[in-house]
Order: C-alpha cells, then sequence, then structure tokens
C-alpha cells in the first residue's frame, strides 16, 4: 500500500468544504482522512483491508479519491492536532479508531467521520444511538458483553493453576479503563487476585514490570493505541518475567505475546470501507447504522507457550482460528 506524504501540511479556511461542492469542480478528487491512532507499523495491515474494500467499491487511491494519512503514535495530545488539520484540508470524510472518533467529532460537526472500531460509541457520547446514530458519525462498535471475561476463561485453561494476575492499563485512555474494570470484575468471579499496572506513557512501562516483581501469574494487557505502539517491549518484559499474557489484540501474539481473544479487526477496517462508499455517494452518516463485530477469534502463539513451560491441550488448539508456531 502506497504512503502518500504523511507529514504534508496545507494552510487553509476552517470551513467545511462538503463532497458535493467538490465533486462539481473538474479534476477534483474527494479527500480521505485517516487518523491513525497508533503508527503505520501497528495498524498497516488494518488500513490495508480499508483501501482494498474501497478499490472493490471503486475508491482507487490516487485515481478516483485521495488519502492522506496521519499517525498520533498512541499520544493522544495528537489526536486533536490531526483532526484540526483534516478540518484545514477540507477533507471530505475522516476515518478513525478508538479516542479519535472523539477528537474528530470536536473538531468538526459537519465532516462525515467513520470509525472502524469504537468501545462504547453510545455510552461515550459519540451517536444517539446504534440505530440511529444522528449527527456526522457512524461506524462499528466493539462493544461486546463479557469479552475480557471470556478471555480470563481462555487463560485460565492454559494455565489451570493460574491464582494472581496482572493487568496493565494506560489509565489516561477511557476505554481501557472501561476494559480493566470488566477485567477485574471478570477475575473476582474467577477468585483470582488483581495487581493493577497502570501507565500514562511509555518510560512508565519498564518501571511497572519492575515493581510487579513476583505478585503475578499472568498478565492480562487490555487494548490501547499506546500500549499496541509499545506492544514489543511489553511483550519481552512478559515473557521474561515468564508471565502468560493474554490480550485482545492478534497482532500482540503475532510479536511474541501468548494469546488473544476479540474482534477481527481487519474484518472491521474493511468493512468500514463500505460506509465510506455509501457516503461519498450522498448516504448521511447519521442514517446508517453503527454495526458490531460478526468475526470474534482465538489466536495462539505456541511458540512462546512452550517458552514458557506451559502444555496447551489438543482440543485447545483446535478451537483456535490460528496457532503460530
Amino acid at each position: 500500500m502506497r504512503r502518500r506524504d504523511f507529514i504534508k501540511v496545507i494552510a487553509g479556511s476552517a470551513t467545511v468544504w462538503p463532497f458535493a461542492a467538490r465533486a462539481q469542480q473538474p479534476g477534483k478528487l474527494p479527500i480521505i482522512g485517516y487518523l491513525g491512532t497508533a503508527t503505520t507499523s501497528t495498524q498497516g495491515q488494518w488500513v490495508a483491508a480499508l483501501v482494498q474494500r474501497l478499490r472493490e467499491l471503486g475508491w482507487i487511491e490516487g485515481h478516483t479519491v485521495t488519502i492522506e494519512y496521519r499517525w498520533a503514535e498512541g499520544r493522544l495530545e495528537r489526536y486533536a492536532e490531526i483532526a484540526a488539520e483534516f478540518v484545514r484540508l477540507k477533507v471530505d470524510i475522516i476515518v478513525t479508531v478508538g479516542a479519535g472518533v472523539l477528537a474528530a467529532k470536536q473538531a468538526t460537526s459537519v465532516i462525515p467521520i467513520v470509525f472502524a472500531a469504537a468501545s462504547d460509541p453510545v455510552g461515550s457520547g459519540l451517536v444517539a444511538s446504534l440505530t440511529r446514530p444522528g449527527g456526522n458519525i457512524t461506524g462499528l462498535s466493539t462493544q461486546a458483553p463479557d469479552l475480557a471475561g471470556k478471555r480470563l476463561e481462555l487463560l485460565r485453561e492454559v494455565a489451570p493453576d493460574l491464582r494472581r494476575l496482572a493487568i496493565l492499563v494506560n489509565v489516561g485512555y477511557p476505554a481501557a479503563v472501561q476494559e480493566m474494570d470488566e477485567a477485574q470484575t471478570a477475575a473476582g468471579k474467577l477468585g483470582l487476585e488483581v495487581t493493577t499496572l497502570e501507565i500514562r506513557g511509555a518510560k512508565d512501562i519498564a518501571p511497572a514490570f519492575g515493581a510487579l516483581k513476583s505478585r503475578a501469574e499472568a498478565l492480562y494487557v487490555t487494548a490501547d493505541p499506546l500500549l499496541f505502539t509499545y506492544r514489543v517491549r511489553i511483550i519481552t518484559l512478559a515473557n521474561i518475567a515468564r508471565l502468560p499474557m493474554i490480550t485482545p489484540l492478534r497482532d500482540n501474539v503475532e510479536a511474541g505475546g501468548l494469546m488473544s481473544y476479540g474482534p477481527d479487526n481487519r474484518d472491521l477496517f474493511r468493512r468500514a470501507g463500505d460506509y465510506v462508499d455509501k457516503i461519498l455517494r450522498g448516504s448521511k452518516p447519521g442514517e446508517l447504522p453503527v454495526e458490531q463485530p460478526t468475526k470474534f477469534e482465538l489466536v495462539v502463539n505456541l511458540t512462546t507457550a512452550k517458552a514458557l513451560g506451559l502444555t496447551i491441550s489438543e482440543s485447545f488448539l483446535a478451537r483456535a482460528d490460528e496457532v503460530i508456531e
């Protein structure tokens, strides 16, 4: 996938230029602004799924549509900066994920916004309802009950003697805090003792593991752009500490973590392409219902399991959507 001038900034008026007006001018292509909350290396596969779906629908980058990419690298302050830049650039639609949606909403009430994944769009005030979002925002919700509990049940299956759990969370990211709360509740039901490792920046990661010492036998890593950006550091520290790790994101397992269970983000980004297509062809985002995941995947890194001294049963591996060896 081509990467087009990620740092280009074009000055201009902050007023919104609707797609209909742009389409009337010969030679002007509609512009999609992609607000990436992490980095191109961490979200590249997801964005590739979006771009591929757009291509299938006739939106070919550089020919029938322009895509401007910006990456926040897990830094919350960058979200607002990028959203404001997209307003100045007069993009026709903004595509983003997670907390990037709120920043985009605060920057514009007119430019259509599509979220490829948002944990609680109704509860966080992004949309009025799932069936009729209203306003200028719609997309795909990752909200699903008991996912944290399901992850801990899976972790308990591969580590049946587990009694003490650590939860790693960026407390500056509301969706991660919500997930932490759900994980704590689920851990309590399973009789697990919980230690919470709270961080606010990359500099806090190593000290958090240092303070943990031997107070945990496994690690739950919440979904968050900051933790995702620094996932290799986290996975390395977890494996050195011999902590079996579970996470919502398969990318962490591909990087050496033990196990993941959650929505297929590539599928969500692909489906986000359908929203973009409909909006660029005239649909109002507020009238397009918010959809939910249809694909959930269990991914296991068998190489990591062996390194940690874990024996995973053949029946468990047979249930996995992918086993990495």
